[in-house]
């Protein structure tokens, strides 16, 4: 049983203020068939736009639970600023969460105060911890369902967010770790284990984001595997405290690629 403390439990309502600052960036997540932008990652920055890992690295158990809850009003707050539509898309560190109904009441209120619909909120289950206790993850994501928010995995097939995660509980959404996208155009292995993945997946009703795309090919492969939602550079890069649109040279691409594979 995961432990209680002060700083988890008592203020919620009464968060001690960070001894560091940090933004965000934005990256879209790409409805390819619908040939629409699905949502966008809130992905945490420095003040200019320094990487993550400048912010993560000061990251330890005193500020954890801070840092968790003022992510996620952050990342509202920003998405509001911006106008963003579609789904907004949070990493959150689910050690930080100690009691799943009161850990989530700094985000409902942001939403309400913003009018940001709870049902357009996903978050993603983040590779920067190691989650031991399953039941309690089970129990965060029944919890945030009954909020209508979206639950995913981030960088599944990596790390900790391996099979065994999946068998326990089963979120709307996996997010195909890039180290299995990369190069899988030319690769047998990353084919077959993301082609089971990805079957597994439509059998139990879970929708799959391919990350990390990088090359036309990889594009290409991951359509023939009939992935419609996609995220990386080849479409765009995050873009600071903006959100980014796509090219005309991708929206190209997008359609020649898409029309491609329906005639094969």
């Amino acid at each position: 049983m995961m432990a209680k403390t002060p700083a988890g439990c008592s203020k919620c309502n009464d968060l001690e203020k960070l001894d560091f600052e940090f933004s965000m960036a934005f990256q879209p997540i790409i409805n390819v068939r619908e040939q629409a932008i699905f949502g966008y990652e809130a992905l945490v920055r420095g003040l200019n736009n320094e990487p993550a890992s400048e912010i993560l690295d000061k990251i330890v158990e005193d500020n954890r639970y801070t840092f968790d809850q003022t992510i996620r009003v952050r990342a509202i707050q920003l998405a509001s600023k911006l106008n963003l539509q579609g789904m907004l898309s949070i990493n959150f560190l689910p050690n930080a969460v100690y009691n799943p109904q009161t850990c989530i009441r700094a985000t409902l209120e942001a939403a309400d105060k913003l009018d940001f619909p709870t049902d357009r909120i996903m978050f993603e289950v983040t590779e920067a911890e190691k989650v031991t206790n399953h039941e309690h993850l089970k129990g965060i994501f029944k919890e945030y369902k009954k909020h209508k928010f979206t639950t995913a995995i981030d960088d599944f097939g990596a790390g900790y967010a391996g099979l065994n995660l999946l068998a326990d509980w089963q979120p709307d959404i996996i997010k195909l770790d890039m180290g299995l996208v990369r190069a899988i155009s030319t690769d047998k292995v990353r084919q077959a284990l993301v082609s089971a993945m990805i079957i597994a997946c439509d059998g139990l009703g879970i929708r799959v984001i391919a990350e990390g795309v990088e090359t036309v090919d990889e594009f290409n492969t991951l359509l023939d595997m009939n992935v419609s939602l996609f995220q990386g550079y080849l479409f765009a890069k995050p873009e600071f405290e903006q959100l980014p649109t796509l090219s005309e040279e991708v929206k190209q691409m997008i359609i020649d690629c898409v029309n491609k594979t329906s005639v094969r």
